[in-house]
């Protein structure tokens, strides 16, 4: 069912700052309103009305004052203590121009478990409510002590029968519990007062806990959040849909940066439950280019280690300080153009990749559904004859260009290069595989929402990898049909080889760069005579996967002289090995997929990163001796 946009809220609680600064970023991003949390006005210096003349100046409205705890069925006198309490509250949302108080259910051990008092006492509120105006909506906490269901919570409401007391609904304690919406039709649509969204990952522990630091934006987490969106919008509701999250590092964050990743991803869930339309997902056909932000000195000295793993140097910009390598679909560019985003990025990052292209079968449209997501195109001048690419920037600066054919079979290669002969050589490689990026803790739902909203890739299960200084956190997006594969990493210690790259780099970016071959062993002889040096395995390795998969001698034999790792599953194998880090900063991993398998060879990042850590102290120690 399609319908108009509903208004977006969130909850001051949600981001960062000081509440002006809160609501201003709120403002600043897009939403219609904000719901005050009541910690953030007791830290306010002002009055409530200063508050209120701040929300109408940025164009705000305060959705909801919240929250009213431990309220319905106390025993006196802490019963006639909560009346007053709830008129000085009055006293409050009248000032604050918040015409809706949220109170939810009772979670202290002196409430009694009495339907009819808490009806009772709720009734009495709502019509104290109602004769100043305003309005109280009940919520059932998912611990709430006697009513934790939204089911109880409108059993109360319908008991009480006052217009000015309705419902409550909240996606993370309806669905935290198992719980759905789906019979909320029998609810009249004046009667639901507010909706709350918030999604949540996967996790075993006390529901308090998860709730007060783990929730997300819709879209990060693992919660059928689009489905409770599409239950309420059947039910009839057409009220705000409000953001209330509570995250340790969403609160440690930019306020701007997660105001505008909670926009987006209520622009997502409204139109993943079919109430609003987007531009549609673009189709992929791989990657079509990587680009490395170089200087004069770190390009020539890039352009050996291309050639060493293969690639030839293939043209020359026509107007630009730009060099193509290629092999097999694999293009690699090298931009040390001055004036430019490229040189930009190098001095912020120092040699690293600055821009990746995706194949798409419609740019336009992706660009649009971009746009539609609160992410503005990025125009890179060009010259006469040069073709303009459509690109978007990704949360850490990168660039990501959308290339589709051209109708008369060009490429952007043929507008935009001086293209030399191709050599007469087989490509000893033939496509990128996937490409993995180090990010900043914390940023990891960040990225998760920007590659599902904008592209449609879904997140693969979360693995914890051993390295030698800590643990690497690491998650792979991928498309529909796996043409785009992207790997998140993230590390909370410095000293990973997450943790150096973020240092090395000064921030996120591209890690490391797998691409794909037909023929590991072969082709592991080929560049290691070219020149390209590759990371030793230990021999220790290569006898515990002789005792664990039960390889014969030969193939063990030609996987330990050319330090290629091992991995099976039941759809097939795995056969993988990695160059040495450039200036200590990304590296390539050669793969070859054998059958069905779908995964990284997970099993041997461990090993990978220890093979990295004592490569790393050996030439230190050559370092210090020269």
């Amino acid at each position: 069912m399609t319908i108009a946009s509903l208004p977006k809220s969130i909850a001051t609680v949600s981001i960062s700052g000081t509440l002006a600064e809160k609501m201003e970023a709120a403002a600043a991003i897009g939403f219609d309103g904000v719901e005050i949390f009541e910690n953030d006005l007791l830290t306010f210096e002002g009055t409530p009305k200063d508050i209120r003349h701040l929300a109408e100046n940025l164009g705000l409205v305060i959705t909801c004052f919240q929250p009213f705890r431990e309220f319905e069925a106390m025993p006196e006198p802490q019963r006639a203590r909560n009346m007053d309490r709830a008129e000085r509250k009055f006293d409050v949302m009248q000032q604050l121009g918040a015409e809706l108080l949220l109170v939810c259910s009772n979670v202290s051990p002196a409430a009694i478990n009495d339907d009819a008092r808490a009806t009772a006492d709720l009734l009495e509120m709502a019509e104290r409510a109602h004769k100043r105006g305003l309005r109280v909506g009940f919520e059932a906490l998912a611990w709430g002590r006697n009513i934790n269901t939204w089911r109880h919570a409108w059993e109360i409401v319908q008991d009480a029968d006052h217009p000015a007391l309705g419902l409550i609904v909240d996606s993370f304690h309806t669905l935290a519990l198992g719980d759905d919406i789906a019979r909320l039709g029998v609810v009249p649509p004046d009667k639901i007062f507010f909706a709350q969204i918030a999604d949540a990952p996967k996790l075993s522990m006390d529901l308090l806990s998860w709730s007060r630091h783990f929730r997300n934006f819709p879209g990060q987490g693992g919660l059928p959040v689009a489905d409770f969106v599409r239950d309420l919008i059947g039910a009839g509701y057409r009220g705000p849909l409000s953001l209330e999250i509570f995250n340790d590092e969403f609160r440690s964050a930019p306020a701007r940066l997660m105001a505008r990743d909670g926009l987006r991803s209520l622009l997502l869930v409204e139109a993943d439950a079919g109430a609003t339309t987007l531009p549609a997902i673009p189709g992929f056909d791989g990657i079509e280019f990587v680009e490395f932000a170089v200087d004069q000195h770190t390009g020539r000295r890039l352009s050996e280690t291309l050639r060493c793993l293969g690639f030839h140097y293939a043209g020359r910009h026509k107007s630009k300080s730009v060099d193509l390598f290629r092999q097999g679909r694999i293009n690699m560019i090298l931009n040390s153009e001055q004036d430019s985003a490229a040189a930009e990025h190098f001095q912020f990052h120092g040699p690293s990749v600055c821009a990746m292209a995706f194949r798409v079968d419609n740019a336009a449209q992706a660009i649009k559904r971009a746009e539609a997501l609160l992410c503005s195109p990025w125009q890179e001048p060009v010259g006469p004859g040069e073709r303009q690419i459509p690109a978007v920037r990704a949360p850490d600066g990168t660039l990501l260009y959308l290339v589709e054919d051209s109708p008369d079979g060009s490429t952007i290669y043929d507008a935009d290069f001086n293209l030399f002969a191709e050599p007469v050589m087989d490509s000893l490689l033939t496509s990128i595989d996937y490409i993995a990026q180090a990010l900043p803790t914390g940023r990891m739902d960040s990225f998760v929402l920007f590659y599902r909203a904008l592209f449609g890739l879904m997140p693969d299960r979360l693995w914890q990898i051993p390295d030698t200084m800590g643990l690497i956190q690491s998650r792979t997006m991928a498309s529909a049909g796996r043409e785009i594969r992207l790997a998140l990493n993230i590390s909370e210690s410095r000293e990973t080889t997450t943790g150096r790259f973020l240092t090395a780099s000064s921030g996120a970016g591209v890690q490391h760069i797998a691409m794909a071959t037909t023929d590991i062993v072969r082709v592991m002889e080929q560049l290691t005579a070219r020149g390209a040096r590759f990371l030793p395995i230990p021999g220790n390795y290569y006898e515990d996967i002789e005792a664990r998969w039960g390889l014969d001698a030969e193939r063990l034999d030609e996987l330990r002289s050319h330090n290629i790792l091992y991995d099976r599953d039941d759809a097939g194998e795995f056969l993988h090995a990695y160059t040495d880090p450039f200036d200590d900063r990304f590296f390539f991993e050669i793969l070859q997929r054998i059958d069905d398998y779908d995964q990284y060879g997970e099993a041997n990042a461990s090993i990978r990163m220890a093979a990295q850590a004592k490569r790393r102290g050996s030439s230190t120690k050559f370092e210090l001796l020269v």
